[in-house]
């Protein structure tokens, strides 16, 4: 299987799923109407999406049914605290998932120097944006662009948010992929692109919680990532 960081270097765009839920029928969805990649949850109550996810041990059944009908890279947020993440990554990695994504407080060091794994690490909006061309150095390999502040998740894209997502893609080495904390829309995709962002990953704001939504929002976005 292709390794995440690679398939976002050489591809134009790549196109990521958050799942709203650990489904395999929702990840088979996915996959058949054309993401690249798919993440999952474990130990987060997950804001954007209003689910709980549970540990390894709890999920590890269907990790196991969507690592085996999986078409692309797979990732896993392992999640929130150094306790938890470190309870469970390596659970991750043995079972076959290609990366893993964690906020930069959130990842342990250990993790970060573990070769066999893509780490994508995030900030947030209260990160100083300086310490982006310092994430190879801690083991980075992907950038996740999840700097909008959380009361403003679900608005809309401007001029603003494109200034920002150029700043940051100027500024690291670092391919980088950005979540649709806002509700990003097909036709801006391209706007994304030309800022230098190599991966939009759609969450349950634009993609819903049912098999229907997700089908229709990865159509629409493989449809705009084809045109780019």
């Amino acid at each position: 299987m292709q390794n995440f960081k690679e398939m976002l270097i050489a591809n134009k765009h790549t196109l990521v799923i958050s799942l709203p839920a650990n489904d395999a029928g929702l990840a088979r969805a996915a996959w058949q109407e054309g993401v690249d990649a798919v993440k999952v949850h474990l130990n987060v109550e997950h804001r954007a999406s209003g689910t709980s996810f549970g540990s390894f041990a709890q999920e590890r059944d269907v990790l196991a049914q969507i690592i085996a009908e999986a078409k692309g890279p797979c990732g896993v947020v392992p999640g929130v605290g150094l306790a938890a993440v470190s309870t469970d990554y390596q659970n991750v990695i043995d079972a076959g998932y290609n990366f893993v994504s964690l906020y930069a407080h959130d990842m342990p060091v250990a993790l970060a120097q573990t070769a066999s794994v893509t780490k994508m690490v995030a900030f947030d909006n209260s990160y100083d944006m300086a310490y982006l061309q310092y994430l190879e150095r801690a083991g980075a390999d992907v950038f996740e662009a999840s700097v909008m502040a959380p009361e403003t998740y679900g608005d809309r894209i401007s001029v603003r948010e494109l200034l920002m997502y150029a700043r940051i893609c100027d500024n690291t080495n670092l391919p980088v992929l950005v979540p649709t904390q806002r509700n990003v829309m097909p036709c801006e995709v391209a706007s994304l692109a030309a800022c230098g962002v190599k991966a939009t990953m759609i969450g349950a704001i634009v993609t819903g919680r049912e098999e229907d939504s997700i089908r229709r929002a990865v159509t629409e976005f493989r449809n705009a990532i084809d045109k780019l």
